[in-house]
């Protein structure tokens, strides 16, 4: 049954892809597409626009949400925070404001550099939130994780918009990225980011058997022969691949890491071997079906599929912090 919902999740995303590629400004009919892969054209405008637009454009929609969810999997349940994602916990934030730092101020241009100053940008954020989260005799608590993650999204996030307007030049360049949007990309920015991203799902992969003891609490799961803080640690490394690859790819987009977990968990359960790979899955359907939507709201023009998700999230977000409920 499991497998048969995964297969059934998996043919929905690739219908959604498959409508990505076709629906836009222009549409392009199926057979085009098919045809722009068996025979491509070079003087076809429609097959330039297939392989060089549409098709990377859905393929880092699916990359980048599966990556964003993935992560923010992770985090709810290292942190036992039902709001804990990526986005509110700082980490797309510092990402962002290291890329902004390193392609305004160094001079940086390759996407393999910036995508390493993304992850560096994650690395620190994350760390901080997570010192500043666990001072205390009380260790770690949902109430102060959150607070700090807040803290620290919202310093980077003034940081960035501080330089950017020291910078009018840098600030026309990523106003959109910083945004999130998968529009005007190419199919080498997907490659250079894949590996860290594949990484980081197959860590995800790996932990699901002891996230699910860690759901126990971390002192059943040191009872139960669990290294708690190592797998933790790796959680997190997980988490800065997923989410520092993501922005670097795509611009910190925010709320998918909230959202789907929670769908994921009550369609499926709380068991983690079943939560990632759906996680990943969902991930994909939702910024690929938001990004389709992103094209009509204000057609012929398009706003970045960083708004859609944001007019999607706050409600959600309202529903689960009102209804307070734990990660178990």
């Amino acid at each position: 049954m499991r497998l048969l919902g995964l297969a059934c999740s998996l043919f929905i995303l690739g219908v959604a892809v498959i409508c990505s590629v076709i629906y836009g400004v222009t549409d392009i009919p199926l057979s085009s597409i098919w045809e722009s892969f068996v025979h491509y054209d070079y003087s076809s405008q429609e097959h330039l626009i297939i392989q060089t637009v549409r098709v990377p454009r859905a393929l880092i929609a699916v990359a980048a949400g599966a990556s964003l969810a993935v992560a923010g999997a992770l985090m709810q349940v290292i942190t036992r925070n039902p709001i804990a994602s990526p986005s509110l916990f700082g980490i797309n934030s510092g990402a962002a404001f290291m890329v902004v730092i390193a392609s305004g101020w160094l001079g940086v241009s390759g996407m393999q550099s910036l995508t390493l100053f993304a992850l560096l940008g994650a690395a620190i954020s994350g760390s901080i939130v997570f010192y500043l989260g666990s001072i205390g005799r009380d260790g770690m608590t949902p109430i102060k994780i959150t607070l700090a993650g807040a803290s620290i999204a919202a310093f980077f996030h003034s940081m960035t918009q501080g330089y950017m307007l020291t910078n009018g030049k840098m600030f026309d360049q990523v106003l959109v990225w910083l945004v999130g949007s998968v529009a005007g990309r190419d199919m080498s920015m997907l490659i250079n980011v894949l590996p860290y991203l594949f990484i980081g799902f197959i860590i995800a992969v790996s932990l699901s058997r002891h996230l699910n003891v860690l759901l126990m609490g971390d002192d059943v799961a040191q009872t139960l022969g669990q290294r708690t803080a190592t797998i933790k640690s790796l959680a997190s490394v997980a988490v800065i691949l997923l989410a520092g690859g993501s922005v670097a790819v795509a611009g910190p987009i925010a709320f998918v890491g909230i959202i789907i977990p929670h769908i994921v968990r009550y369609l499926v359960g709380n068991d983690y071997r079943r939560v990632i790979p759906y996680s990943a899955v969902l991930g994909g359907i939702l910024l690929v079906t938001a990004d389709i939507g992103a094209r009509y709201i204000a057609m012929p023009k398009e706003i970045p599929v960083g708004v859609m998700t944001a007019i999607l999230g706050v409600p959600f977000f309202i529903y689960i912090a009102r209804k307070g409920k734990r990660v178990q």
